[in-house]
């Protein structure tokens, strides 16, 4: 049986607008979860459909509860977003109108114990999107080194304390649950530094989450293979959360925007790359200051958009 999977999408208004300008036609929603941003771009845009893809079996109960009204304009897909080609080609084939990444952790995820996201309910250690398959958090904790552990952390953004708290971690074995893992990681870091910044085992959750799913390893490829799909004019939209997930994004975007030229800047192009895509937009969008007053998940939120060329 399936549990609650509400969850307030961020920046929907603005991804709402940025489809709006693209031919009718399939949008991916490559991170489907309760399918809040596909409902409101199926509301808005009668020419578009959707397919939707999640790792999630929780997500993907909700949202074809949820998607069921909308009968053939939506289907929904168990696969991680790095399927997303193949999850095209079994819906049909051919370029589409647009791809949707929200990336990161939902709010029913964190909030469910049992999953293992968070620490604020304590629950078993797991984090795994899907928790059928692959390593769960509590793996790599009690089995990893201290130099793996190390680097799984520094990679997730907890550059400072990466050492110690890897160190404390395997001192520490076994730990089963978020509680005991969250109290270890603050045990860890100095007192001084503990009393700014928020919770101290933020950053240690999310670079152990980040790992578990393998999120930053598989993002490339799937933007690249995203910018590929789209039919001219059609539009890539990306949500991020993480500073790692947003370099990644503006990464490959650039790549797409020059063709992959090795040109020096200052002088004309003589290598023949053709750029796939350009900027909607310079930089990353963010939301606006009500949308903070009513969620405050989507403070992290950095928003980028390309536009596929002809």
């Amino acid at each position: 049986m399936s549990r609650a999977f509400a969850h307030v999408p961020v920046m929907a208004d603005e991804v709402v607008e940025l489809f709006a300008p693209v031919p009718d036609g399939r949008v991916v929603d490559a991170t489907l979860g309760g399918a809040g941003h596909a409902v409101a771009i199926l509301d808005a845009h009668p020419g578009l459909s959707i397919i939707g893809i999640d790792r999630d079996p929780d997500a993907i109960h909700a949202a074809e509860a949820r998607l069921a009204p909308y009968g053939d304009r939506a289907s929904v897909h168990r696969a991680r977003f790095d399927a997303l080609a193949d999850v095209v080609a079994a819906d049909g084939g051919g370029p589409v109108s647009g791809v949707l990444f929200d990336l990161g952790v939902s709010s029913p995820q964190l909030d469910h114990g049992e999953r293992g996201f968070a620490f604020r309910n304590d629950g078993p250690l797991d984090m795994r999107m899907d928790p059928t398959t692959g390593r769960s958090a509590a793996d790599l904790v009690n089995e990893d080194s201290v130099e793996s552990l190390t680097r799984i952390l520094r990679d997730g953004g907890e550059t400072k304390w990466a050492s110690r708290i890897a160190r404390a971690i395997v001192n520490a074995r076994p730990i089963t649950t978020t509680g005991e893992l969250a109290e270890i990681v603050r045990s860890a870091i100095p007192a001084a530094a503990r009393r700014t910044g928020g919770h101290p085992a933020t950053r240690a959750f999310q670079s152990l989450r980040i790992a578990v799913n393998d999120e930053l390893a598989i993002l490339p490829g799937t933007i690249d293979d995203a910018i590929a799909a789209l039919a001219p004019s059609g539009r890539c939209v990306v949500l991020a959360y993480h500073s790692g997930e947003d370099r990644i994004v503006k990464q490959r975007f650039n790549e797409a925007v020059t063709g992959g030229c090795a040109c020096p800047p200052s002088l004309p192009c003589v290598c023949g790359a053709e750029a796939k895509v350009k900027l909607v937009f310079r930089g990353a969008k963010k939301a606006a200051p009500e949308e903070l007053e009513r969620n405050l998940r989507a403070q992290s939120a950095r928003l980028r958009a390309c536009e596929a060329v002809a």
